[in-house]
């Protein structure tokens, strides 16, 4: 009788927020789509992987970092419109110069600190890597090329969700950070190019360096409304997810001569992370909204309000991550890549799925509320730390799926 009432109340629910949960899943379905761009790319690139030794060190981290970067202004950017507080103008006080200008600053700032961190990681693990110069060069360059047309497309798709009334915490985290996996692989591709020449790349290092320590100087020294605030709160997060990403990639560096035997799970790889952060962004993000509207109360454990979202959450996520392994499949067959066969890997796609979606739900609302009961900004902390986090379990659930339904990749 319980569990029959709980299931009306849930379906309820769902009901009553078909709109919003009809706007994520559609976000989450292009999202997922455009994930395989990073997917494709990533397939195809083993003689890069090959030449750069310590480039897929990097990748998950530079990956990473945008959506710690835009996520957190999706989310933010979404608070500011359900309090009724987004004005979609450039003003000099404004959500948009002020998230626009964290953008640029903490882009280029952090593009510095994945460099040092691949070089150290790689090291540290005893794992060949070019230098840290060259290292700067592909992390400064590339993640500056991508960040400029996320930043574009976060902007707009925040404007037109407040002219058309649509749910911001649900459409810009899944959207932002799909469109960081398709376009940063290939712009950090696009600035690999940049190493043939070593002329070339000693002088753009050396300028990026010089870029990276004034964006730091000027994150700290603005005098624009509120980006002081926001720098300090997230340069806990910048500094520190990132060790998580770098972590993932030393993984899929170190099994990487397996993996290359089946590029198809290469293929999936960066839509699964992906959409696993986005999910946990989702919730996340509405979790941080219902807090600073006083819906719910920073409790330890779930209230029903959050329950409901989480339950939204789950649905989502099955069927996305159901859609990631028969895409993966079909593109794997389309272009040629060598793949497991149809059933390895739509159920040990599903299979990692079932797996990151525990902890995606604890850690994302836990972190929610521990921000809140310290008295930060959970936007600030929220999207970008489960973001990062789902990056590293979510590698480690698909080896440890691909593994269960018999492909030897750990």
């Amino acid at each position: 009788m319980a569990f029959s009432r709980r299931t009306r109340t849930v379906w309820a629910y769902w009901r009553a927020e078909r709109r919003t949960l009809r706007q994520g899943l559609v976000a989450l379905v292009l999202s997922t789509l455009a994930g395989f761009v990073a997917g494709l790319t990533l397939a195809h690139l083993t003689g890069t992987l090959d030449r750069l030794p310590g480039l897929l060190v990097l990748i998950p981290a530079a990956v990473g970092m945008r959506g710690t970067i835009f996520g957190a202004i999706g989310a933010r950017l979404g608070t500011e419109s359900a309090v009724g507080s987004f004005e979609p103008n450039l003003a000099r006080d404004g959500a948009l110069y002020r998230n626009g200008y964290v953008a640029v600053v903490t882009t280029l700032s952090s593009a510095l600190w994945l460099a040092v961190l691949a070089r150290l990681v790689s090291a540290a693990s005893g794992q060949p890597s070019i230098s840290v110069w060259s290292l700067v060069t592909v992390s400064v360059v590339g993640g500056a090329l991508g960040s400029m047309l996320i930043l574009l497309v976060t902007v707009g798709l925040s404007v037109l969700s407040f002219r058309r009334g649509w749910d911001l915490d649900s459409v810009s985290t899944p959207m932002v950070t799909a469109l960081g996996d398709m376009v940063t692989l290939p712009t950090l591709f696009l600035a690999s190019l940049l190493l043939e020449n070593a002329t070339v790349n000693a002088v753009v290092s050396a300028v990026c360096l010089l870029v990276a320590v004034f964006a730091i100087w000027r994150s700290f020294a603005t005098h624009v409304p509120g980006v002081r605030r926001i720098v300090l709160e997230m340069t806990a997060v910048i500094v520190l997810t990132p060790v998580l990403d770098v972590l993932a990639g030393s993984l899929l560096q170190s099994r990487e001569s397996e993996l290359l035997a089946f590029p198809a799970v290469l293929l999936l790889i960066p839509p699964f992370v992906s959409q696993a952060g986005a999910l946990g962004g989702i919730f996340s993000s509405r979790v941080a909204s219902k807090l600073q509207l006083g819906v719910i109360r920073p409790r330890g454990w779930p209230e029903p309000p959050a329950l409901l979202d989480a339950s939204v959450v789950v649905g989502s996520g099955l069927a996305v991550f159901a859609l990631i392994g028969s895409v993966a499949f079909g593109l794997a067959v389309l272009t040629h890549v060598d793949h497991p066969g149809v059933g390895s890997m739509i159920g040990g796609t599903l299979l990692a799925g079932v797996m990151t979606l525990p902890v995606l739900l604890a850690v994302s609302y836990e972190l929610a509320i521990l921000t809140a009961r310290f008295g930060l900004d959970p936007d600030n902390h929220g999207v970008p730390i489960i973001t990062s986090v789902m990056d590293l379990v979510g590698v480690v659930a698909i080896l440890v799926a691909m593994t269960i339904v018999g492909i030897t990749v750990t």
